[in-house]
């Protein structure tokens, strides 16, 4: 499934993104949406099958999916933030280091 941006407020489409930077943001939205998943579950675990919806053991074998998908729709709308933290930090370990500017003692100059 390819990676989609939110249409911006102001109406102008944002650039493509490279496809290494769709493949970080990828994984970064996978990321969010198990921790969302994970912290979704026991929400739901509180929930009876046999409530409102009556779907009984049906309803609570297909529930984790449905967790699931909540949590992706909810980390591709945006989510918590998180994947835009991993996106940072993941771009952040890609970028060649800083070349290490030399001192005045390995110049060899005076003090």
């Amino acid at each position: 499934m390819p990676v989609t941006a939110l249409a911006p407020l102001n109406g102008v489409a944002p650039a493509p993104l490279h496809p290494q930077m769709q493949e970080i943001r990828r994984v970064a939205e996978e990321f969010e949406a198990m921790v969302l998943s994970e912290l979704l579950g026991p929400v739901f675990e509180q929930i009876d099958p046999n409530g409102l919806g009556g779907g009984g053991a049906g309803e609570q074998m297909f529930r984790p999916m449905l967790v699931q998908q909540y949590a992706a729709a909810m980390a591709r709308s945006g989510g918590v933030g998180l994947a835009d933290s991993v996106i940072r930090e993941l771009t952040r370990m890609q970028a060649p280091p800083a070349p290490v500017q030399p001192t005045e003692a390995e110049h060899g100059a005076d003090r």
